[in-house]
């Protein structure tokens, strides 16, 4: 070892009380330090400032003990964040916003101490030696029950201290929501918020229809006019059950009003038989079983009557057209053919008429119907040509096939007919199930690149890719079968078109389907789907929000849902008008310019706003599917009850 220089040594002159140099200035204070230090070897003066440092680092990191045993409680009843901020509303850190890391001291080891968050957080405080500390904390805590809420929980991904910003707490208490109660919380949020949309959406059509088109068949949103089919108010009573089911009775009692005032069918015009059954009688019994108000019964009644000449003919095949005042009937003027599905889709309806009226002349001539088509040839494993004949009851036009236009409700009126009698029909299940069997052998097919599953139709043996937005009504009947007992592997088949369906929503620029798309089969495909320039229009149609609210009845997947809100969104995006009512569009394709065709369909407000408002509600008992059977224009008819 060398020896000591003279800069080891630190030599400390303390001064008399008397002495000049304790009274001298500051400026000498820090001369006199600054001279002392100066005299201290480089060692010395590392030595010194390492010590600084380290000291520093411990300050900081003992900094979160120290704030929280600042923090403790006061008198074991308060809360010292609600006592602080009662005094330095600054002083603490603001509430935590779900989606946010709270910081370091917000996060105290006592709220910890109870374990209530979930496995992945606790292990990673046992792992830094956490855990313990907090549970002898937490046991110290005074006042508190061992299970009482004072935990971090985890909100889709954030973890979050309950004790800052709770809301709606009782005298200081603060109360832990779990992770299933935040989710539950933040379902019925958008529960409420979307079932208000539908309101508001209803609530603006109304409007338009009130303000332009009153009394008459159709809104003409953009003309601010109106059109008419049958003369008969189509919309507003198509609207009736619709506005009683979303809780809108001001709307509905003036609806109500003019059906009783000046609803009449004694005038000389000619109507369609399936139209007038599925909107009007329909939208009637409907009404009338929901509010029990005799009014629509009476008005049932009449129609009813008035459309049975229909089915004075050759055949008992029924003709298209009625004049409900003069009492006949004709086919169309062009041919004399009656469409498959118009005639064997006013089943539920005059059935239902029947067991109200205890009248049966109106079950009789749609069992009729039934039964010929039953027993006709000219099907393919169950599927059945679009037209018959009212002259010979025999079909026309064979060798095409399809579940769209002219023959898409045969099938479903098949399976619902079933239900609505009580399961006991077993001609009518045994129908279905061979049609379905066939649609899975004969029309379903996967596009190319992604591998959709939809219906396609037949001609003549050649398979064509083209498959019309009405055929989306087959997931909702698949997965209706299915709750009824019938095999799983429809359900499956409904959740793959269901997925089809979206993407002919999804894939289109307005996100609206446009009315009949094509698919691609070939391999190297770039899209799936192609539409073709004359279908790219949107009526407004129910049927994929029809299939995604018996989807999520049956599975409670969220994702159907939001689907459902996709598509409302687009709808008032593109097609709702500023001065009130909704319009059917010309190009989907289009953004800029989808081309409004200037017509409100009334299914817009009988179906369409009335299955998103079931979709979006949670309560299974609004229209329950084991109570009620929904006719093809979405009215629903009770099923019958079990007689011993």
């Amino acid at each position: 070892m060398h020896p000591p220089s003279r800069q080891d040594y630190v030599s400390i002159t303390l001064a008399g009380q008397g002495s000049g140099i304790y009274n001298n200035s500051k400026q000498w204070r820090r001369q006199s330090c600054w001279r002392k230090w100066k005299q201290l070897s480089r060692l010395q003066r590392s030595l010194i400032l390492f010590m600084l440092v380290l000291l520093l680092i411990c300050g900081i990191a003992s900094y979160p003990t120290i704030t929280e045993h600042l923090r403790g409680l006061p008198d074991g009843d308060q809360e010292p964040d609600d006592a602080l901020r009662q005094v330095l509303p600054h002083a603490l850190p603001a509430p935590v916003k779900p989606g946010q890391l709270p910081l370091p001291e917000q996060t105290s080891k006592r709220k910890l101490s109870n374990k209530r968050g979930p496995p992945i957080i606790l292990n990673h405080l046992q792992k830094n030696g956490n855990a313990s500390n907090a549970v002898a904390q937490d046991k110290a805590a005074d006042g508190k029950k061992e299970g009482e809420d004072q935990g971090v929980i985890s909100w889709r991904g954030a973890v979050i201290d309950t004790e800052q910003g709770t809301e709606g707490t009782k005298d200081g208490e603060n109360k832990e929501e779990s992770p299933g109660n935040q989710e539950e919380k933040s379902t019925k949020e958008s529960e409420s918020k979307w079932l208000e949309a539908v309101q508001d959406a209803f609530r603006h059509a109304w409007k338009g229809y009130k303000d332009f088109a009153w009394g008459h068949d159709e809104l003409r949103p953009i003309s601010k006019s109106y059109s008419e089919w049958f003369g008969l108010g189509l919309t507003l009573i198509d609207a009736l059950d619709t506005m009683w089911i979303l809780g809108l009775k001001e709307e509905f009692e003036e609806a109500k009003a003019w059906v009783a005032t000046e609803l009449s069918f004694n005038k000389n015009v000619d109507v369609n038989l399936f139209e007038s059954t599925i909107r009007i009688l329909g939208g009637l019994l409907s009404t009338y079983h929901l509010t029990g108000d005799t009014l629509f019964l009476d008005k049932a009644k009449d129609i009813g009557s008035r459309l049975m000449p229909a089915f004075n003919t050759p055949s008992k095949i029924p003709y298209s057209d009625v004049n409900i005042g003069k009492g006949t009937a004709h086919p169309p003027r062009w041919t004399s053919d009656s469409t498959v599905a118009e005639v064997t889709s006013i089943q539920l309806e005059f059935r239902e008429l029947s067991r109200l009226t205890e009248d049966p002349q109106y079950q009789a001539a749609v069992a009729e119907v039934m039964r010929q088509v039953h027993k006709l040839d000219g099907k393919l494993d169950g599927l059945v040509p679009m037209f018959i004949n009212t002259n010979n009851g025999q079909f026309t036009h064979q060798g095409i096939y399809t579940l769209g236009a002219r023959a898409d409700s045969y099938y479903e009126y098949l399976l619902k007919q079933w239900i609505q009698g009580g399961k006991k029909e077993t001609q009518l299940l045994e129908d279905y199930l061979q049609a379905i069997e066939g649609v899975q052998k004969n029309l379903v097919q996967k596009s190319s690149p992604n591998g959709l599953t939809f219906v396609g139709e037949l001609s003549h043996g050649q398979f064509s890719p083209k498959m019309d937005h009405l055929v989306c009504f087959l997931p909702g009947t698949l997965a209706l079968g299915a709750h009824n007992g019938l095999p799983a592997d429809h359900m499956d088949l409904a959740k793959q078109l269901m997925e089809t369906c979206y993407q002919m929503y999804l894939q289109m620029e307005t996100g609206l389907s446009p009315e009949i798309v094509h698919f691609n089969m070939h391999q190297g495909s770039i899209r799936d789907i192609d539409v073709k320039l004359a279908d790219r229009h949107n009526l407004l149609r129910p049927e994929t929000v029809e299939s995604l609210f018996y989807l999520y009845r049956f599975t409670k997947d969220h994702k159907y849902r939001d689907w459902g809100w996709e598509i409302l969104q687009n709808f008032n995006k593109y097609t709702k008008v500023s001065s009130g009512g909704y319009t059917s569009v010309n190009n989907v394709r289009d953004p800029d310019y989808p081309s409004p065709r200037d017509k409100m369909e009334s299914f817009f407000l009988g179906e369409t706003l009335k299955y998103l408002y079931l979709l979006f509600s949670n309560d299974t008992d609004l229209v329950s599917l084991d109570r009620y059977v929904f006719n093809t224009e979405a009215h629903p008819l009770p099923i019958w009850p079990s007689t011993a």
